[in-house]
């Protein structure tokens, strides 16, 4: 499955296009590859984050 195309309003839709590529990206996983992919996207997001605040102040 290709990566989903969300529109620039972020409507419901795109939820839906995302919930169902990230069920196609891990459907095959088994469970100790699912928690390490979900751990490594959390904290590629955490820091994304952390250096927005940096450059707020």
């Amino acid at each position: 499955m290709n990566k989903p195309v969300l529109s620039p309003d972020f409507t419901i839709e795109d939820i839906h296009k995302l919930r169902e590529y990230n069920y196609y990206q891990t459907k095959d996983m088994s469970r100790q590859e699912r928690i390490d992919y979900y751990n490594s996207r959390g904290m590629e997001v955490h820091n994304l984050i952390q250096q927005r605040k940096l450059v707020k102040t």
